[in-house]
């Protein structure tokens, strides 16, 4: 989708009714009569499935349709795998509920207002049934070689059920119920690793059982609304539940069944779910895996062993498969459009005038990149705005660069962005350094602990004390751009 002009902060599409959708299936269709849906049978979970939604990701980024496998070599016809699911700008809309977009930068803003009108936290529902609860396997019945867990990258040390996951543990002091994504490898049939990157919530919920030298009761998710992986995917604050911020998002509950073993609560509606305790006293070597930033940063290491004791599916299950890479990734879109709806609207909320626009690239894998667009209002303006980018829960974990531009800048244009730096930035006056940030095993560029990171703010913008006098830019101006669209509308139809 062609980045259109960017508009001011109260125009475009500002419909915003919420998500209508039930569940992954309700999706499904909904791709399916979009035309946003292809159907691949036949494809070996043995690398060859990841590696074509790879390769259909990086050929048309944000505008690549979201992927069915069925027939996978060597499993059952219904047992399936998505990928890419709200990978495209039309159906992350979609997910979210939103009007259709013009431009990136309008699915950011009405993500944005809806945190900022009537956004409050709405506790999910608990139900006694729901179709998860189609087949339970107990026990001795628990055979993870059933479902087609693929083998994701070639130099990946083996299956990985938990890419597109939601990871489900309850705080054992205060009972909050948190939800994160981490990866899951398949070491057996009931038996799984599981990986967590230092300071997120679920390690540290997991270390206090371990200190107690207590398993960690969990639940893992393999196949879910994708607005619950989005959900999973935002730094929330501590002691917030995932849940609740669904349920903000949605207008209204979801619903939930407790777990048999450990009343964890799980998605009514999810795909698969898997029950168990991560154990203190026993690890297997997990990984390697090729991680977001586009590289096997993290050598294999002995990691925390899953004992899984229940699986719950519903019949023909799906499961949500996310293929970390070189970006752009089939989840880049998505993670980036929400992120950046969030920073946005954390740094308006600490004071910052003048917004006109948030973008995190997906060429720095959802995390690594962001540009803010600002009118500068007062001297120092653009150098606030990058250091509260850069420090806001959502915009702190594992950054690298935050740029700065003006308002004629649409920050979701790697062009825009890269002009305004290469003419608007003195780089010895106008970057700044932020040292010993919160960072990642998974960051190539940290090689041992502890792993915090240095990262960059640039000033893109024009110099405040002469803006005015700032060359003029050669441009059509929008209303003769605006003539020439409406009398050649052909030329701009995709």
């Amino acid at each position: 989708m062609d980045s259109l002009t960017p508009q001011g902060p109260e125009t475009g599409n500002n419909e915003n009714p919420g998500p209508t959708h039930r569940d992954l299936r309700d999706l499904i269709t909904r791709f399916q009569a979009m035309g946003e849906l292809q159907v691949i049978e036949g494809a070996d979970p043995q690398l060859e499935l990841s590696a074509l939604a790879e390769v259909v990701t990086s050929r048309y980024p944000g505008e690549e349709p979201a992927l069915l496998f069925d027939k996978i070599a060597g499993y059952p016809a219904g047992f399936r795998i998505l990928s890419g699911a709200s990978n495209s700008f039309r159906r992350l809309a979609s997910v979210l509920g939103v009007a259709p977009p013009r431009s990136k930068i309008d699915i950011v803003r009405s993500y944005k207002a809806r945190m900022k009108k009537e956004f409050r936290l709405i506790p999910p529902r608990v139900v006694e049934s729901g179709p998860i609860l189609e087949n339970v396997l107990r026990d001795d019945e628990v055979d993870l070689s059933r479902f087609p867990a693929p083998h994701v990258h070639e130099l990946d040390g083996g299956r990985y059920i938990g890419t597109e996951d939601l990871v489900v543990m309850r705080d054992p002091d205060t009972g909050w119920v948190n939800v994160g994504t981490y990866r899951i490898m398949v070491h057996g049939k009931d038996e799984l690793g599981i990986w967590i990157s230092p300071g997120k919530h679920g390690r540290m919920i997991r270390e206090k059982y371990f200190s107690k030298g207590e398993p960690c009761p969990v639940l893992i998710s393999c196949g879910q609304d994708p607005l619950l992986f989005l959900s999973s995917n935002a730094e929330l604050g501590h002691g917030i539940s995932e849940y609740d911020y669904m349920g903000a998002q949605r207008g209204e509950p979801i619903d939930v069944v407790l777990s048999e073993l450990h009343k964890l609560p799980m998605p009514a509606r999810s795909e698969l779910v898997i029950e168990g305790e991560i154990l203190p006293d026993e690890k297997r070597l997990e990984g390697p895996f090729g991680e977001f930033m586009g590289y096997y940063a993290s050598e294999a290491s002995m990691q925390p062993v899953i004992k899984v004791r229940r699986i719950y599916h519903r019949d023909d299950p799906i499961i949500t498969l996310a293929i970390p890479s070189r970006p752009p990734s089939n989840f880049t879109v998505a993670r980036g459009a929400v992120k950046s709806a969030m920073i946005w609207d954390e740094v308006e909320k600490a004071g910052l005038a003048g917004v006109q626009g948030v973008w995190n690239h997906e060429a720095g894998a959802g995390r690594l990149f962001n540009v803010i667009s600002i009118k500068q209002m007062y001297p120092g303006h653009a150098k606030q705005a990058a250091m509260l980018a850069a420090n806001c829960q959502s915009g702190a974990y594992a950054g690298r660069w935050v740029v700065v531009v003006d308002d004629d800048i649409d920050p979701s244009n790697i062009h825009d962005v890269i002009w305004a730096m290469s003419t608007r930035c003195d780089p010895p006056n106008d970057i700044d350094y932020i040292r010993g940030h919160w960072s990642t095993p998974l960051d190539p560029m940290l090689r041992k602990p502890p792993y915090e990171n240095n990262r960059a703010v640039v000033n893109a913008c024009r110099p405040w004390a002469w803006k005015d006098d700032f060359p003029t830019v050669a441009e059509a101006s929008p209303e003769l751009r605006n003539h020439v669209m409406s009398k050649w509308p052909h030329l701009f139809e995709r």
